[in-house]
């Protein structure tokens, strides 16, 4: 991004801004305190790259919208609340994101026909994490990068 420079023609400078993020044990907070940026050098607008770390301007981790949005979580549910702080009716509405809103967006209409068999709707996002293979870790690397463009403004 910051190679490709503004639309305006102007210089990309870095210009991370700072993020209070939820959702993150204590001993990590620090390290996603900052959310990486351009800003132009003649129109001053604001480029943000895409990323893993937060699904666009949401402010809690992508990581913690994934994993506890996961139907196999609900048997942890109360315990993942309390942990990472988040209210039962903030992860109520990251499942109905999930059933209603992310089946909407233009990154699953243009790559939901790639998955065979198809991904059953009603379990996302626990049947889109199971299309992911490796290891538990990789897969879950493999689905935040896949939601990548998520994160930014189109």
């Amino acid at each position: 991004m910051q190679s490709k420079g503004c639309q305006c023609g102007g210089v990309l400078h870095r210009n991370n801004y700072p993020r209070k993020p939820r959702g993150c044990p204590d001993f990590a907070r620090a390290d996603f305190a900052w959310r990486f940026c351009f800003c132009c050098n003649l129109c001053r607008k604001r480029s943000t790259p895409m990323s893993v770390r937060f699904l666009g301007r949401r402010v809690y981790l992508s990581l913690a919208v994934v994993l506890q949005s996961a139907r196999r979580a609900k048997t942890t549910t109360k315990n993942l609340c309390k942990t990472l702080a988040v209210p039962v009716r903030t992860l109520q509405r990251w499942r109905t994101w999930w059933v209603q809103l992310f089946p909407t967006t233009p990154l699953w209409q243009a790559s939901c026909a790639r998955f065979m068999p198809p991904v059953e709707t009603a379990d996302l996002p626990d049947s889109l994490i199971d299309r992911f293979s490796g290891s538990a870790a990789e897969a879950m690397i493999r689905l935040l990068t896949f939601l990548t463009p998520l994160t930014i403004q189109s």
